[in-house]
């Protein structure tokens, strides 16, 4: 997670976000999640070979299994779900062309370097549509501070905001179909790295919008890593 506070990079040109962040104040996610599945499902390819088809992939082919011979019975395989194909967006023009975006954050949108603009995007299921939502957070090029963060929802070949934040710092992302939203809150003599508190708000789509179900309010110690902080002791 990133673009509340620390460097980051920008978007790349295909449209997925490069690079790893840092998060939010001095709120870590748990990370690797999604490697620790591969690994296990390598490890149980390793166990039970017959589990896992021979087209490389490391994890077992789709598809009923077949039997060799002319003599073999026949099955019927249940048809597969449909699946969602990822189609990426212009996240960039999408934003720029959205009058819901604020004129500040529009006209603020701008290359960092070259043509790498500093946007994050996600592809997920928030909402039970037919194609994956988009989700965008715009942050800034020097400190990467989050300044506006929106869900877009595919509505046959366009997209729709159905949401947006844009009380910085603000940094939006999607956590098992749910939209988590991390706002950092500053008292009057906090610097930009070390924020008084977070809230943390969750969102569900219910019917035709998002509400809210949750809300976190996290206090930060001034006294632990803090700008006035002492240095330790020698001994």
């Amino acid at each position: 997670m990133r673009g509340l506070s620390g460097g980051s990079s920008p978007e790349d040109p295909g449209g997925r976000t490069a690079g790893a962040g840092t998060a939010p104040g001095r709120r870590r996610r748990k990370a690797g999640s999604t490697a620790t599945a591969g690994l296990a499902a390598l490890a149980l390819c390793a166990v039970a070979a017959t589990a896992c088809g021979t087209g490389g992939t490391g994890t077992r082919d789709e598809g009923a299994a077949e039997v060799a011979g002319e003599h073999a019975p026949k099955t019927s395989a249940s048809p597969a779900p449909a699946e969602k194909h990822l189609t990426t967006v212009d996240a960039v023009a999408l934003v720029k062309d959205d009058p819901k975006v604020s004129a500040r954050v529009r006209a603020d949108l701008k290359p960092c370097f070259k043509d790498a603009y500093p946007v994050d995007v996600s592809y997920g299921n928030l909402t039970g549509g037919s194609s994956d939502d988009v989700v965008v957070n715009v942050m800034t090029c020097g400190d990467a501070i989050g300044v506006g963060s929106y869900v877009y929802r595919a509505d046959g070949k366009k997209y729709q905001n159905v949401f947006k934040a844009e009380e910085p710092p603000v940094y939006g992302e999607i956590d098992q179909g749910d939209l988590v939203v991390y706002r950092q809150l500053y008292a009057e003599d906090d610097p930009v790295a070390y924020p008084s508190s977070e809230e943390v708000i969750t969102y569900r789509w219910q019917g035709d919008r998002f509400k809210e179900t949750d809300r976190t309010h996290n206090d930060y110690s001034n006294a632990v890593n803090g700008p006035e902080a002492a240095p330790p002791e020698e001994n």
